[in-house]
């Protein structure tokens, strides 16, 4: 039989409403913001939503990625080093996703050649067609049984005519195929060109786009047209008949400044109700949940006063390399009614001369997370002019590392200190994690995930959480050295937060009597969110205030 097409026993057709939303144009358009301002659409209408996202590379996943290259690894709750988008789902459906809600071409490819070397195609030459696209399949519908929701949105990376997505396309037209017009729909992000010398919206490569869409047998039941301004009517139209669709089914989406705004516009737009007669779904009441966002974005829009703050990193050139921590400063406006403006400083080349000048006015310095020597002396520099002149500190992950060796070479005597990722040294403050040490591969071999910090009483850590124990999460293999810590904690350091697995493994740092100094081993941005900032930004915002 030539039918590859297996099925989980306990699924059934109709149970599970599917909407593939694709590219054309060009990569980096906005569908991810789109796919989240739509899932929180849905979520206004009452409809339990989850997400999954696809990227064509040969990765596994994305924790060998260069933030250059693909932005932020964004971490899951199970350690699942992920695609940034998973991030902006987590943060517009106010949900853990876990490994299931992310694909890969490596990751489909990999599960495919483990089965043929164990003779599972019993002797078949194994194909695209039908293996591959069977195998996605049963993956998008083993995702189903398991989040159970009402809809699952399925976004695919890259562009419409990429080799590397045109396999899931195809196996997203056998998905509708099967499961029938009432249970999937297709949307389309294409994005409307307005060339300088010409000074007009031109729509030739979003027909040619879509065009190529509907070569591969998918027609999109909705068309989001991306622009800075607002696409024109006449443009819609010649989309219209391009593609025979109703032009009400051809939406502008101009860029917005609070992209938190987005949903509203789309409400505004009627596309719940377009997705909601399409797929045959009824609106359910979640008002409490819209109201609360409509609020956020309300104090969002209308901050009352203002601070300056610094994100000293050595990726400032692509912003999405910091997409979370971005995001969950901005969770704190809302909160605060507070506008932040960055002032990016990239510490790769920086000069001890120059730090003074370019921390003169701000009210406070972050510094994030990353990997290697690069940068490194730049941005113990910044945290060595927060630590003297007062200003309120967070170092996330490696600038917590950093924190401390900055801390033992001018406070504790200890001039040699450093990181055995950085260098060899006689005083090696940062070192391997124990479990690291004899682990070669790259990928997926960090201590990852969700893991419990405990908290010790009396701390600002402890006003910050009010609990005795924290989980958040974390991506890192080298630690504070625990031969090292009687010794920083004599000197002045307090080590508020140590994991709760092994105390030997220090996670919260901070300096009593500083306005506030305080870094963490794991990262807090990956579990704020826009209606419940994570209150280590909170804190720091607010000390940024006073």
């Amino acid at each position: 039989m030539e039918f590859y097409n297996p099925k989980p026993k306990e699924y059934k057709k109709g149970d599970c409403k599917y909407i593939v939303v694709s590219g054309s144009v060009m990569s980096g358009v906005g569908k991810g913001t789109f796919t989240s301002s739509l899932a929180t659409l849905l979520k206004f209408n009452g409809l339990d939503v989850s997400a999954i996202k696809f990227d064509g590379y040969l990765n596994v996943d994305a924790g060998t990625l260069n933030p250059y290259r693909h932005g932020e690894v964004f971490v899951l709750e199970d350690g699942t080093e992920t695609d940034l988008d998973l991030g902006t789902y987590e943060r517009s459906l106010h949900r853990n996703l876990y490994q299931h809600n992310y694909l890969t071409s490596g990751k489909i490819f990999k599960k495919i050649i483990d089965k043929e070397r164990a003779g599972e195609y019993q002797g078949r030459d194994v194909q695209y067609i039908p293996h591959v696209t069977g195998e996605i399949k049963k993956y998008i519908r083993e995702l189903a049984i398991k989040d159970n929701p009402d809809v699952l949105i399925i976004e695919v990376g890259g562009t419409i005519g990429d080799i590397e997505n045109s396999y899931f396309m195809e196996a997203m037209r056998e998905l509708k195929q099967e499961e029938g017009e009432e249970n999937v729909s297709f949307v389309n992000v294409t994005y409307i060109a307005k060339p300088n010398s010409l000074g007009e919206q031109k729509s030739k490569q979003a027909q040619f786009g879509l065009k190529r869409l509907m070569g591969m047998g998918i027609k999109p039941d909705i068309v989001i047209c991306r622009c800075q301004e607002e696409v024109k009517k006449s443009i819609r139209e010649k989309l219209s008949l391009v593609i025979n669709l109703n032009i009400e089914n051809i939406i502008s989406l101009k860029n917005y400044t609070n992209i938190y705004s987005v949903p509203f516009y789309l409400e505004k737009e009627d596309l719940h109700s377009r997705v909601l007669e399409k797929l045959k779904l009824k609106k359910k009441k979640n008002d409490e949940f819209r109201e609360k966002w409509k609020k956020m974005v309300n104090k969002l829009s209308n901050p009352k006063e203002e601070i300056k703050m610094a994100i000293t990193g050595k990726y400032t050139g692509l912003h999405d390399s910091y997409i979370s921590i971005l995001n969950a400063l901005e969770h704190c406006q809302a909160l605060l009614k507070t506008k932040i403006n960055i002032e990016w400083i990239d510490t790769t080349d920086l000069d001890e001369k120059d730090i003074k000048e370019k921390l003169e006015d701000v009210d406070g310095i972050l510094v994030p997370g990353g990997f290697g020597y690069r940068g490194t002396n730049g941005k113990m520099s910044c945290i060595r002019h927060a630590r003297k002149n007062n200003i309120p500190f967070l170092g996330l992950c490696y600038g917590f590392q950093l924190a401390v060796i900055e801390f033992a070479r001018e406070t504790s005597g200890l001039k040699k200190a450093s990181s055995t990722e950085i260098e060899k040294t006689s005083q090696p403050v940062i070192d391997l994690l124990p479990k690291q040490k004899d682990i070669k591969e790259k990928g997926g071999t960090m201590r990852l995930g969700s893991h419990k910090t405990k908290i010790k009483p009396s701390t600002k850590a402890h006003k910050i959480y009010n609990k005795k124990e924290v989980s958040e999460r974390f991506r890192h293999r080298y630690e504070v050295n625990p031969e090292y810590v009687q010794k920083f904690e004599s000197d002045g350091l307090v080590f508020s937060g140590k994991s709760k697995e092994d105390e030997r493994v220090m996670q919260i740092l901070e300096i009593p009597n500083h306005k506030f100094f305080f870094a963490t081993q794991f990262h807090p941005e990956f579990t704020s969110r826009p209606l419940r900032p994570n209150p280590v930004f909170i804190e720091f915002v607010k000390s940024c205030k006073s």
